[in-house]
């Protein structure tokens, strides 16, 4: 059974802590061990042997800056003006126009071509040599990298096909623990993106600013890493109004593999085995059940989002144990044809219905 991560943080991981994701997870927790790295953003859970061992087909790899108002460490790569913002995340892209260019297992996906390309190089039996290759499909969370809503254009054509208005606030919306509306900046973007088809993320974005572009905006939206808030409480997480509007929309909510957003209390420091994979099974039957099917949730893991294999699920060490999942929700009685919709189908759906 294949699966979709959709929000993994590679080119932040890499341009701010140099991980190379062609290695092992276990290759760069070793390179790491006794650095400053573990502390900022936990033991490593990405590599290319584990998304190959879980079957990761197709990865939403993140275009991310931080605020300088939120950073941690000299190690983070930020911004404080809109054009620091726009280097960065272009230089972000760059980074994975040479990680697929200088490694075959890597591809961009633009277009439902490409999707469709990678997705047949997992077709079993495999030949030798193995031929599977994991697609990239770039999405921008928070949006401050783009200067002027006009410049949408730009980043479009430069592959992005997924945009988050917000992270925390961000000059076009209300974000996580800085709430507000859209601004007039962000409608302007709403109109742009919607003239390109782009997918619209929601996650991140304060409620007043995600219930407003929701009703502007007519394109496929998600929120690509988002758990509900009767789970665990708090803005970062949805409503059940929220996941109700979103599902009515058709759109999909990738779950998080945080044990802080998987259970109300848990804090970074608490034991790992505190949380486990019933509590994901939890969250993803809450959305199933607010909406009747199991049509709009899918898997947003955040692996390496700030937090590490310490902060995940007892059983979760790394990627490679995503199909866990699947087995635990056979278990809790999910039909064959809902898990596969869960793992991948969903996303694949939104995919094939907003890349060009």
């Amino acid at each position: 059974m294949l699966i979709v991560d959709a929000h993994e943080d590679l080119a932040w991981n890499a341009r701010s802590f140099g991980r190379d994701y062609t290695q092992s997870a276990y290759v760069t927790r070793e390179r790491e061990e006794g650095t400053e790295i573990p502390r900022l953003n936990g033991r490593c859970m990405l590599g290319l042997p584990e998304w190959l061992a879980g079957g990761v087909a197709v990865i939403f790899g993140t275009i991310f800056v931080m605020p300088a108002r939120r950073a941690r460490s000299p190690l983070e790569r930020v911004y404080r003006t809109p054009e620091e913002a726009y280097v960065e995340g272009m230089t972000q892209l760059d980074y994975y126009e040479r990680l697929a260019d200088a490694h075959p297992r890597f591809c961009l996906i633009n277009t439902r071509r490409d999707l469709e390309a990678v997705l047949e190089t997992w077709k079993a039996p495999f030949p030798d040599p193995d031929p599977r290759r994991i697609g990239i499909v770039r999405l921008m969370e928070g949006a401050d990298p783009i200067r002027r809503p006009e410049e949408v254009e730009v980043w479009y054509e430069r592959g992005v096909r997924i945009i988050g208005l917000a992270w925390g606030a961000t000059r076009y919306a209300g974000g996580t623990g800085e709430p507000g509306p859209l601004t007039d900046e962000g409608r302007r973007l709403l109109k742009a993106m919607q003239e390109l088809s782009i997918i619209l993320d929601l996650s991140h974005m304060a409620e007043r600013s995600f219930f407003e572009a929701l009703d502007r905006y007519e394109g496929p939206v998600i929120a690509s890493h988002s758990n509900p808030q009767a789970v665990a409480p708090g803005d970062r997480q949805l409503s059940d109004g929220m996941i109700r509007a979103l599902a009515d929309r058709d759109g999909v909510i990738g779950v998080v593999l945080h044990n802080g957003m998987l259970k109300k209390g848990w804090t970074r420091g608490d034991p790992k085995e505190a949380v486990t994979i019933w509590d994901a099974v939890r969250a993803i039957d809450y959305i199933c059940q607010r909406v009747g099917d199991a049509r709009h949730v899918g898997i947003g893991s955040d692996f390496d989002g700030g937090f590490g294999a310490e902060s995940a699920p007892a059983e979760f060490d790394t990627v490679a144990d995503l199909p866990k999942i699947a087995q635990a929700l056979r278990e809790a009685g999910f039909a064959e044809a809902d898990i596969e919709a869960v793992m991948s189908g969903n996303w694949l759906r939104i995919l094939r219905k907003g890349l060009p």
